[in-house]
């Protein structure tokens, strides 16, 4: 198998995978940063996003063969102390309720809020659709990505 050398959260990693092995499960098995979920296994839910070179990618369908001298964080790396603005805004608004589903929606919003720091309600609806809540929390969810983006402009 072969070695991989990977920059995750601002980290040199080294792995020992085959080379179809996702990023998610290099992650989460072979790192253990399990912060990623895994939710459908197809890119389809949004749990296991996580930002490559700053933009949300699903990590379950990204071979870590593809991934050379990009820069990836996991919900683990987006702040060391836990206090992002999309963290902070989660927790005030009380948005998870399994909670399974939110470190990818947080990782989604990271990067949607980092192209567009002052967005409209439709476009946070628009960014964050492809993101599925098993709770249903989209509301909260909603309101929690626009209230990040006050603080962060």
């Amino acid at each position: 198998m072969p070695t991989y050398t990977l920059k995750i959260n601002g980290a040199s990693k080294q792995v020992t995978v085959d080379s179809d092995t996702p990023l998610l499960w290099v992650l989460r098995d072979e790192l253990n940063l399990v912060g990623t979920k895994f939710g459908c296994g197809i890119a389809q839910c949004g749990a296991c996003t996580v930002h490559i070179d700053g933009v949300a990618m699903r990590s379950c369908q990204l071979p870590v063969s593809a991934l050379t001298t990009e820069a990836v964080t996991t919900i683990e790396g987006l702040s060391a102390e836990g206090d992002h603005p999309l963290q902070e805004a989660w927790k005030a608004v009380d948005v998870p309720q399994c909670g399974y589903c939110q470190a990818g929606q947080i990782m989604t919003a990271a990067s949607f809020l980092k192209d567009n720091p002052n967005p409209t309600k439709d476009e946070i609806r628009e960014a964050m659709h492809g993101n599925l809540c098993r709770c249903a929390s989209y509301n909260r969810i909603e309101k929690a990505v626009a209230i990040a983006a006050e603080k962060m402009s």
